[in-house]
């Protein structure tokens, strides 16, 4: 049990609490990074010297109790307009859990920042203005998450003491936002009514709405429950590096270093090298220079397999017993992220794991109409910012999970092969949990890569 003088000294037994993962997002001026900045400052994870200097600089400008914000918008730009551009990452804990804070842009032009940090997110905060409600901003942040397979939602209503801490304000929100985002399959929600300005609901409870029974920011994030099991998907090993020493030592070393993506593997099981076909037996497993019996997701390892086979960067070694599919025609979702257009026709590179192939934007569907989840069949093309469907032909076979089945190998990047841009973040099979409302089907016109 960690002690109350460990606690107060900033130390937390790692071997005594669990570890969540969160993101937090909300439109321009909803409050976010005042609610980091709460959450930092209430559960006592602001250094002394950090809080100082919020202090200062909140002095300088004229006001009369810190900035909290200032703890997270850390870029210069970020202070001088007042929002958060880049996605910041905190690290903090209590005597319950340990926390990954990744606190995304709220503004339109930087939605795209958001797939970054909520793509390996447990939890994902987002805060709605009481005063205005579920907005456009809002409809695309939680569908960003139910894209992404974020298992738990947090709705955030700020500033309740601008509406006077109204039931009515806030049970009309979150009304209209659990309808939005169970349709768009989000498995679990929650809705909390704050005031990060004041502190209400965030770490202590509000003095200010008895009629709230439900837990605290803080309290949700403490107990919301989270697994982390990786060994319970099929073994997935995307090959990073081939290690051949031929020094005299190791004449005839042959290992395959990578990250276990997903699974368990085992010394003695037969494995499947994707998309060869290949297959092999697993000689020996190397961790830390020590030879081992088994290994499991996420352990670094090095693998040696009992037969010399032509294995190279970007292949991918899975149990024969349950290998992924191989395909050439990718069926996806994507986020498109960057300032030009994604058209049909478009050559790019497709990025998997370890593997990176040349392709070709087949057909792009439609494009999700945030108002009503309706699909907007034949865009043409996706800005920024879009969510639609697309089919890519890719030049060589790609070992492809569903994203449902496993994030890791389930998604994809889409690169600029000019540039090195990233254009889009995909994420491989069916959308959402539950389809949208209007479903358009893809064009199956043959085209010859």
């Amino acid at each position: 049990m960690t002690s109350t003088t460990d606690q107060v000294a900033g130390f937390v037994d790692p071997s005594v609490t669990t570890l969540l993962r969160f993101a937090t997002a909300g439109s321009v001026d909803d409050g976010k990074s005042t609610l980091v900045g709460r959450l930092l400052h209430d559960s006592k994870s602001v250094l002394t010297d950090q809080l100082e200097a919020v202090e200062a600089v909140s002095a300088r400008r004229g006001q009369d109790a810190p900035d909290l914000a200032l703890l997270t918008d850390g870029l210069r730009a970020e202070r001088e307009q007042g929002i958060t551009i880049d996605v910041a990452y905190r690290y903090f804990a209590t005597a319950r859990r340990r926390f990954i804070l990744a606190d995304t842009p709220g503004h339109v032009q930087y939605t795209r920042n958001m797939v970054t940090g909520a793509s390996t997110a447990d939890l994902a905060v987002v805060l709605v203005d009481a005063r205005n409600g579920v907005i456009e901003q809002t409809r695309r942040h939680a569908a960003v998450a139910a894209l992404l397979r974020v298992p738990h939602v947090v709705l955030a209503v700020n500033k309740m003491d601008l509406v006077g801490y109204e039931e009515k304000a806030f049970a009309a929100i979150a009304e209209e936002f659990t309808a939005y985002a169970s349709d768009l399959g989000v498995p679990e929600i929650t809705a909390i009514p704050i005031s990060a300005l004041a502190g209400d609901n965030v770490v202590e409870p509000s003095a200010h709405m008895d009629w709230y029974g439900g837990p605290t920011v803080l309290e949700h994030l403490e107990t919301v429950p989270v697994s982390h099991d990786l060994t319970a998907c099929p073994a997935r090993f995307p090959v990073q590096y081939v290690i051949r020493p031929q020094t005299a030592e190791h004449p005839d070393y042959r290992g395959y270093a990578g990250q276990i993506a997903s699974g368990v593997l085992r010394v003695g099981e037969a494995v499947t090298v994707l998309p060869s076909g290949r297959t092999s037996v697993i000689e020996g497993i190397d961790a830390l220079g020590e030879g081992v019996d088994i290994a499991w997701a996420p352990q670094s390892v090095t693998l040696r397999l009992a037969d010399d086979i032509d294995i190279s960067r970007g292949d991918l070694i899975a149990p024969s017993s349950n290998p992924p599919a191989t395909t050439q025609d990718v069926v996806a979702t994507v986020c498109h992220v960057a300032d030009q257009p994604l058209a049909v026709g478009a050559r790019v590179l497709l990025k998997h794991t370890t593997r990176t192939v040349k392709a070709i934007v087949k057909e792009i569907p439609s494009r999700l109409t945030l108002d009503d989840l309706s699909q907007h069949p034949d865009p043409g093309q996706l800005v920024a910012n879009d969510i639609g469907r697309v089919v890519v032909r890719t030049a060589e076979p790609l070992a492809l999970d569903a994203y449902a089945d496993s994030r890791r190998t389930g998604s994809f990047l889409l690169i600029d092969p000019a540039d090195g841009t990233t254009l889009a973040a995909g994420m491989a099979g069916e959308s959402f949990a539950s389809q949208a409302r209007t479903t358009v089907q893809a064009d199956e016109e043959g085209w010859d890569f």
